[in-house]
């Protein structure tokens, strides 16, 4: 039902969101934090602390919220539950995004497409050529279906809400101070560690489900094929242990190559390449990596109703 509510409404922002709450307890928790650590030590120390503390504090705070509601009426419970499960997911808005780049890149308007891809990307995005800006979206479409779609379904499958919630602030956390520049090489230690850790096994289940994804939509072996030899060969090249899970799944099976130079603040940075014997990424791939994307989703929650079931 949080699958069904999320693919149909998506996130809606006149609805507040917890991760925009968790965010705001992220920056006030820092701002107050750099007033007294003083030392590398310290900052990692308080890093740990709020690692730590923030799922732990969402997931009890969510089974509370969750089990009063259940106590004043049944379906009130449940409805809650399911209200905030569907928010841990972002399959409906990865899919509007996605194709908010798409249609002006379609229209030629390029700097529409640029202004669009600027909102779900961390890269610069002024200079980016037509194939360039596909590259972006389909590497962010591949991306996130793994810590937007298939690690909230596998959390929500083993804990409900709660835990997906709690996964959510993990994975909020690693978005905001998980970077490796001096800022937060050490209070972002344990924030970029533990995201690490919870997305390992989504991750590598996103690359399946993509490969398997396009094989029900091609109705055809060869993107399989192609997708599962390139997961398992540059799967990892990429310097995070589970971004290039997915984003070579994704390039196999589109035929595609992505990674190269990214630029952040006008510094280049180079990415390995996934799929070099793949094409350049074109502009009508962004349609197909969001059906490939929505496929593995749907294959996902069968998956997650299936272990909800065993536990």
């Amino acid at each position: 039902m949080a699958a069904v509510v999320d693919a149909v409404v998506g996130d809606p922002h006149w609805l507040p969101h917890p991760v925009r709450v968790m965010g705001r307890c992220i920056t006030w928790f820092e701002h107050e934090i750099r007033k007294i650590c003083r030392s590398g030590t310290s900052f990692r120390l308080a890093g740990v602390c709020l690692a730590v503390g923030l799922p732990l504090v969402t997931f009890m705070l969510a089974s509370v919220l969750i089990a009063e509601a259940e106590q004043f009426a049944g379906w009130l419970g449940s409805a809650l539950s399911i209200i905030l499960a569907s928010m841990t997911l972002a399959a409906r808005d990865l899919w509007d995004h996605a194709h908010a780049v798409d249609g002006p890149l379609q229209a030629g308007n390029l700097s529409a497409a640029r202004r669009a891809v600027g909102m779900i990307v961390g890269r610069d995005t002024a200079g980016l050529s037509p194939s360039e800006v596909a590259r972006a979206t389909v590497e962010t479409v591949a991306e996130s279906a793994a810590d937007g779609v298939v690690a909230p379904l596998l959390y929500l499958a083993i804990g409900g809400a709660p835990l997906a919630l709690a996964y959510k602030a993990i994975n909020t956390l690693d978005s905001m101070i998980g970077h490796r520049d001096p800022r937060y090489a050490d209070f972002g230690w344990a924030s970029a560690r533990l995201d690490d850790l919870v997305n390992w096994i989504p991750a590598r289940l996103a690359a399946t489900a993509l490969i398997l994804g396009a094989g029900v939509i091609t109705r055809q072996l060869e993107p399989v094929r192609l997708g599962w030899w390139v997961f398992r060969r540059d799967g990892g090249k990429h310097p995070s242990p589970n971004s290039g899970r997915p984003e070579a799944a994704m390039a196999g099976v589109l035929g595609v190559r992505l990674g190269g130079i990214n630029f952040y603040d006008g510094i280049p940075q180079e990415r390995p390449i996934l799929g070099s014997e793949g094409r350049l990424v074109e502009p009508g791939d962004i349609l197909s990596a969001t059906r490939v994307m929505a496929m593995a989703a749907v294959l996902v929650v069968f998956l997650a109703v299936g272990v909800r079931w065993l536990v």
